[in-house]
């Protein structure tokens, strides 16, 4: 009878567990409802359809926060399948050690990927992750407060000098509204060196090897820094007084509290709803660029999708295929309207055309051509570090020296310092 007993129990474990669905812990970087929403019902399409995996979509925190969780996780052999990393980190994961490159695990078509995303995300010829969030910067503007003062909302400038002219059109005004909501941001510093034919960083920008010096004080840097500068000098800059913080400036945009803010496409959905609240018409542009120069292109931002290496071969094998379907065609396509960010399929792009998606959102086609003229090169490429978190912070502090009346060329001279010492150290980890 005992006999009997066990060997019922032993069938009954073997058949749970040969029923039991292979489990996809997703963890990614939004803590909105709209996006994490977006993501979550993209889960329960994926588990309906396949009825053998179970995907679980986690909110982790910031971008930062996600990747230190999942390196500690994996050191404690508990890490999360999948996981949204941001495109400056990759380096960082890389050399975590806590991913497999998405090629070993079956092989992947990026034929479909638009050509500057799946560069950005290409290192030493090899593609470890899947594009997800893309993204670039444009200038955003109030048609309705350009129109009230005379400028022409149907020309919104396009070069520093232009923001500048702009500006003191819109101050002579008097409208107590000031002019540029801006925030020291390294990203977009790394733009304008990018749209200079600039690379941040030695060796290819770090893509050719572990870089050891930078362009930060350089021709281009100045013309940066010195913008900010210009802009607060003169009195049309506003922010929050934080670091990078794009929420505080699109609060202040999008409430109607500036005439112009220099951000992400991928705020292009939340802002489009803010202008609406507020009652404005929003204005997109191209990116403002240094005078002078021709336009090298955007780099991109944004981030993709990484396997964890720890997990066992159903749970990597599940999780690539939920992010192929998560970033296919109609999902892409889907993805785009709802925030901004660029979908990341050239066929997404013909699905939204198909649908009359540009006719009907023209804001829209003005990132898109931005992107799709940027022929990758090694300063759009966008820089590859191990020490991007501090080399960025260093940017930003050196930024609001500037801001808070330190001159240019000691600030500058003192990032680039700072961001060398950042590499070295960094860099002795791989010696």
């Amino acid at each position: 009878m005992n006999k009997s007993v066990t060997l019922s129990v032993l069938i009954l474990t073997s058949f749970a567990a040969a029923q039991a669905p292979t489990t996809v812990e997703f963890w990614h970087t939004f803590g909105d409802a709209k996006r994490s929403d977006w993501i979550a019902a993209r889960a329960d399409d994926y588990n309906k359809a396949h009825p053998g995996v179970k995907v679980t979509a986690i909110f982790k925190g910031d971008s930062n926060q996600t990747l230190q969780s999942t390196i500690l996780a994996a050191r404690q052999n508990t890490a999360p399948a999948l996981v949204q990393v941001d495109g400056v980190a990759s380096q960082l994961a890389l050399d975590s050690g806590a991913f497999q490159p998405v090629s070993g695990i079956k092989n992947v078509d990026f034929g479909d990927y638009l050509k500057p995303v799946v560069s950005y995300y290409t290192v030493e010829g090899k593609v470890n992750s899947i594009p997800f969030n893309s993204s670039s910067p444009v200038l955003y503007f109030n048609k309705d407060l350009m129109s009230k003062v005379g400028l022409n909302p149907k020309n919104p400038p396009t070069t520093f000098a232009g923001i500048l002219k702009t500006c003191a059109q819109f101050d002579a005004a008097k409208t107590g509204i000031k002019c540029m909501a801006l925030t020291p941001y390294s990203w977009l510093f790394e733009q304008w060196l990018s749209e200079q034919n600039t690379a941040l960083l030695n060796n290819g920008n770090g893509r050719q090897g572990r870089p050891t010096d930078n362009n930060i004080d350089s021709a281009a840097g100045r013309k940066v820094y010195q913008f900010y500068k210009d802009l607060q000098d003169k009195g049309y800059l506003t922010n929050t007084g934080k670091l990078a913080d794009t929420v505080g400036t699109n609060g202040i945009f999008g409430s109607g509290r500036a005439l112009m803010t220099i951000n992400s496409t991928a705020g292009l959905g939340n802002l489009l709803d803010a202008a609406k609240t507020s009652g404005f018409a929003l204005g997109v542009g191209v990116l403002p660029i240094p005078d002078g120069v021709k336009r090298n292109g955007v780099t991109i931002g944004g981030a993709s999708l990484w396997v964890s290496k720890g997990v066992s071969k159903p749970e990597a094998e599940a999780a690539l295929d939920f992010a192929l379907f998560m970033t296919n065609t109609a999902n892409m396509a889907s993805w785009h309207k709802l925030t901004g960010y660029y979908p990341v399929r050239t066929s997404s792009v013909d699905l939204l055309r198909k649908q009359g998606w540009f006719s009907s959102s023209p804001l829209q086609i003005v990132a898109f051509n931005q992107l799709l003229n940027t022929v990758p090169n090694v300063a759009n490429l966008g820089p590859l570090s191990g020490a991007t978190i501090q080399t960025r912070t260093i940017i930003e502090q050196g930024i609001q020296k500037v801001l808070s009346g330190q001159s240019v060329e000691s600030a500058l001279s003192s990032a680039s310092e700072q961001v060398n010492a950042a590499l070295s150290e960094y860099n002795k980890n791989f010696k």
